[in-house]
């Protein structure tokens, strides 16, 4: 089981109403993206780590190593935009090379901080969905969105093939350490292609045992899966009517300003 399978169903938010975390996160996602505002940016992710570290009680140390991934990720795409190469330098900062300048504007900078904030916090939305609902919850919602069942399907397969793939690298991968597979670099590089080699093989194999597994047990082109059913609490309710009130004002605010 991944990590952050894990702390989902850890997670003091797990029994909550799958629907509401949903509209929620998606409705924050949608405000934050179409606002392009800081400040509707710093109040999601700020909310988001609240509800996932305090209510939801997932480590703090968990949660800012997930989030870390995206966030160097991001900071090295925005950089791109920033940096320029000029004859000119600019007023943000200008390191020379030569005739030329590695320079940048006020004005870039401040977009690219921005956009961090913006993708950060929609990337915070999906991680409060993810670390407090379960995958079967998720496609549940999607089932009562009336979204196409064969999509729904290929979504669970390939929910459960992620386990399996994962369980049978770690396996090979162990039998390549016990017999010193990676003991030097080219050694590494060689075992690393075994492996994606014999993962393919594996992968194949394992998929046509679920499929024949399916098919003995009368599948019919669609997976049944028990779900057990959260009550909607208006105190729940209120609280994201507020809260979304707020960010459709800021948002409004920030277009009209």
């Amino acid at each position: 089981m991944i990590l952050i399978d894990k702390l989902c169903y850890q997670s003091g938010l797990r029994y909550v109403n799958a629907a509401e975390k949903f509209v929620y996160a998606v409705l924050s996602l949608v405000f934050c993206i179409a606002s392009s505002s800081a400040v509707v940016a710093f109040l999601v992710f700020l909310t988001n780590g609240i509800l996932t570290v305090g209510k939801g009680r997932i480590p703090l140390s968990h949660y800012i190593k997930l989030l870390l991934v995206p966030a160097v990720f991001l900071l090295l795409g925005t950089v791109a935009i920033l940096i320029e190469f000029s004859r000119v330098p600019m007023d943000a900062f200008a390191f020379q090379i030569g005739r030329w300048y590695l320079t940048g504007s006020r004005e870039s900078l401040i977009h690219v901080c921005r956009l961090w904030i913006t993708a950060l916090s929609a990337v915070s939305c999906l991680y409060f969905l993810s670390l407090n609902t379960t995958m079967t919850d998720i496609l549940e919602v999607l089932r009562k969105m009336r979204l196409p069942a064969l999509l729904i399907e290929l979504m669970m397969l390939i929910y459960r093939f992620i386990f399996l793939l994962l369980e049978t690298a770690s396996a090979i991968m162990t039998a390549q350490e016990s017999r010193l597979g990676n003991r030097d670099y080219r050694t590494k590089i060689r075992s690393f292609g075994a492996m994606a080699s014999a993962l393919f093989v594996q992968s194949i194999r394992r998929s046509n045992a679920l499929y024949d597994a399916l098919e003995s047990r009368c599948y019919d082109g669609t997976i049944r899966v028990l779900s057990q059913e959260q009550p909607v609490k208006k105190k729940e309710i209120m609280w994201i009517v507020l809260f979304e009130s707020l960010l459709l004002l800021i948002t409004i605010w920030s277009i009209i300003g």
